[in-house]
């Protein structure tokens, strides 16, 4: 549970509040009675999907390759690889604005930024995307255990400070915003609209592979209920810790604060530490923030390192040459990374906007509608149909994936 909780909480938790508050109160109710379901449900399916494999070392892109053959499974790899690439750039424009608001607001260092605009001086922007991918890229080339070991560790004390702040910030809960709710075309947009941020911020479908075959070994024939069971513990938990977290802020701020949030592009903290008049939270809130998108980007990162070789071996197999260099392939995806990270950093794009229209909606089409579409057409998934819970998933996966196209119309 801790360790599918762990991966689950990241850096998603401190962007959620600014889509979701945008709406209000009550549209985040319907959130919170839809997620539970949506996550438990989804992450469940996808757990059979791998449960049901031959072997027990076999992953999602096996599983895949198994039912359906390798073509299928080299389109769910490329699928995998986008799903989270985008999120490795969000995150290194994340720790790239954190420390800018952190230099601008706390430091109020008036040589780096532009007192009229309130930005970075391009330049300075630059030097500091150089020297903060760089500082990460140079953590990568320690071992990957070493520095999973240190996210898992950090992880649980960041947890828990955020749970502490969400305490802190019941005194200046402002009740009233209770009172106002949105038209029904505008709560039925805002809920539509938020649910590709969501499912990003429970996502724990990473470790679904190695849970399940870890399961697998150890329970044998009971494996698929142990999964289950520790699956709906989860995701109870985590609707527990990050709805408590949601609500918290936005009982504290309004409208027009989540709209500065965004078009700041920071998270959800370093606002806090800008708005908020209490020493401790001007320059705790940064760090914590800090902590959380690091953690988070060197997870997502190893998984979109693995990703981009994977899908170029692939390649240059399918393309007639079954011997790649593995060595050029790692360093040309290595130093891809590098480079687009820095970019796209210095180029400042919405975070929230990656996660919309990239992040969450792939991450339905694997999490949500490859376990549906295999449930029905996998002679060996068929017992585990359940029209009316299936229809559920299939429905909500459809949503969270049309909303990117409704934002781009």
């Amino acid at each position: 549970m801790l360790s599918l909780f762990g991966t689950a909480v990241g850096a998603g938790i401190l962007f959620l509040p600014i889509r979701a508050g945008m709406g209000g109160f009550w549209p985040v109710v319907v959130m919170t009675l839809l997620i539970f379901p949506m996550v438990w449900l989804s992450h469940r399916a996808l757990s059979r999907f791998v449960n049901e494999t031959s072997s027990v070392d076999h992953d999602i892109t096996h599983a895949a390759e198994e039912y359906w053959g390798r073509n299928t499974s080299f389109l769910i790899t490329i699928l995998y690889f986008f799903a989270i690439y985008p999120i490795c750039l969000a995150y290194g424009v994340g720790i790239t604005n954190t420390f800018a608001s952190f230099f601008i607001n706390q430091l109020q260092l008036t040589n780096l930024y532009d007192s009229q605009t309130m930005q970075l001086y391009p330049s300075v922007r630059l030097i500091l995307a150089i020297i903060l991918a760089s500082a990460m890229m140079v953590i990568m080339l320690l071992k990957e255990k070493t520095i999973t070991k240190a996210c898992n560790f950090l992880v649980y004390p960041l947890c828990l400070v955020l749970f502490a702040f969400s305490f802190y910030l019941i005194p200046h809960w402002k009740l009233e915003i209770i009172q106002t709710t949105p038209s029904l075309k505008d709560f039925i947009e805002i809920v539509w609209l938020t649910l590709p941020v969501l499912v990003f911020s429970f996502n724990h479908s990473p470790a679904i592979s190695t849970f399940t075959l870890s399961v697998r070994r150890e329970y044998g024939e009971n494996s698929e209920q142990k999964a289950n069971q520790i699956l709906f513990r989860t995701s109870a938990m985590l609707l527990i810790f990050v709805m408590f977290f949601v609500f918290s802020c936005i009982l504290c701020l309004d409208a027009t604060d989540f709209q500065a949030a965004r078009n700041a592009n920071i998270p959800i903290l370093s606002y806090f530490a800008n708005k908020l008049d209490v020493p401790f939270i001007a320059y705790g809130a940064p760090v914590v923030a800090f902590l959380a998108i690091v953690t988070s980007f060197f997870g997502h990162y190893f998984g979109a390192y693995e990703g981009l070789n994977g899908i170029l071996r692939k390649a240059i197999k399918m393309s007639g040459n079954e011997n790649p260099n593995l060595k050029a392939i790692k360093i040309f995806s290595t130093l891809f990374m590098y480079v687009t990270i820095i970019a796209v950093a210095y180029l400042n794009p919405s975070i929230l906007n990656f996660i919309e229209s990239l992040g969450g909606p792939i991450i339905a089409m694997i999490l949500f509608m490859m376990p549906m579409i295999a449930i029905w057409s996998v002679s060996k998934l068929k017992k585990y149909k359940n029209p009316a819970l299936d229809l559920f998933v299939t429905i909500t996966g459809i949503l969270t994936i049309s909303s990117v196209v409704y934002t781009l119309f």
